[in-house]
């Protein structure tokens, strides 16, 4: 089962606000097939895509791609070696791409097993599946939906939802230097799956998703050498005058990447695919609106960031459909027009 939310879609992107700023750059097409629910990250200035589901082929996928943005090139590494699988998470840690969890969509269980990805051999090796340092409860549920991040060469995960759909909100650390898992602070706000999560500086901010049926609201930064997490603005409008502007940013199933140390936010939604984009400011604690998203809209997209600059490519639109494109987008750069 994919992460869907409603099957009412908007066909394309538009840009009604002539003011807003930011300019997405079509570029060639990912020479992989079309997925959605794929998952990706950045490693060695190197952009990762993998896994996912092709609605042609009918097919849950286990290839996995690198993408050098100086050559403009994809490159394919070794196939992840676990079961094929969609809404997977992945993080970068100590020079290493970690994969795991996620729905095979043939056991009827979520799953907890983690790999390691070598660039240097190109070969995987599965490491401790996700587990507890805690003696009195070392279990932890099988998940899909999870949000992943890493600080300082370590890697997070936390949430996600169980195969009855009920959503959580632990989190879980592996450090590469011990080769285990160890229990953290649990997150600050809601329990969810599909949420984003971004990282700036020493920190890592996490929102959105959807929480047993709902769309939460707020949002919150976690400090790793604390362990700590801290509630900030919410991301929609409450009437608080220190920062009222029609904040529209609850969604679920979207991405997250970073540029010059800000925050951004794009696709997704809730009842249809979106296209809007939003920048955070961890100095001021506020969202301003982006000209939106120029591709299609869509839902489970992949996002990660190159040299300061974000991608965002593959996804689906509708319960039919996905994507093979791929966008640039420069957040300082006036709006042009994609041919």
């Amino acid at each position: 089962m994919l992460a869907i939310i409603a099957p009412t879609m908007v066909s394309c992107s538009g840009n009604d606000d002539d003011d807003l700023v930011g300019n997405w750059v079509k570029l060639g097409d990912f020479s992989g097939s079309p997925r959605t629910s794929a998952t990706g990250t950045t490693l060695n200035d190197l952009g990762y895509i993998g896994l996912g589901y092709n609605y042609t082929q009918d097919e849950r996928l286990s290839d996995f791609w690198t993408y050098d943005a100086d050559r403009n090139t994809w490159d394919q590494i070794a196939d992840f070696p676990g079961n094929a699988r969609t809404n997977a998470v992945s993080f970068a840690a100590d020079g290493k791409l970690y994969v795991g969890s996620g729905f095979d969509g043939t056991s009827g269980e979520r799953l907890k097993d983690f790999w390691e990805y070598n660039p240097t051999t190109n070969q995987w090796t599965e490491i401790a599946e996700l587990q507890s340092d805690n003696v009195n409860s070392p279990n932890v549920d099988g998940r899909e939906g999870m949000t992943a991040f890493s600080i300082n060469g370590v890697g997070y995960v936390l949430g996600g939802s169980d195969a009855d759909g009920t959503a959580y909100k632990d989190m879980y650390a592996y450090d590469p230097a011990i080769g285990s898992w160890s229990k953290k602070a649990d997150f600050g706000g809601s329990k969810r799956a599909n949420a984003v999560a971004f990282v700036i500086g020493d920190y890592a901010y996490v929102c959105t998703g959807i929480s047993n049926g709902s769309y939460p609201n707020d949002f919150y930064r976690y400090d790793a050498v604390q362990d700590r997490w801290e509630e900030l603005r919410k991301i929609s409008d409450n009437s608080d005058d220190s920062y009222d502007d029609d904040y529209d940013i609850i969604r679920t199933n979207a991405v997250a990447f970073t540029a010059d140390g800000k925050g951004y936010i794009a696709t997704g939604g809730r009842g249809s695919s979106g296209s809007d984009v939003w920048e955070y400011d961890p100095t001021t604690d506020l969202w301003t609106e982006k000209t939106s998203f120029e591709g299609s809209s869509r839902y489970n997209a992949v996002a990660f960031t190159i040299d300061g600059v974000g991608y965002v490519l593959t996804g689906q639109q509708g319960t039919t459909s996905n994507f093979d494109d791929m966008f640039r987008f420069d957040p300082n750069a006036e709006y042009e027009e994609n041919d």
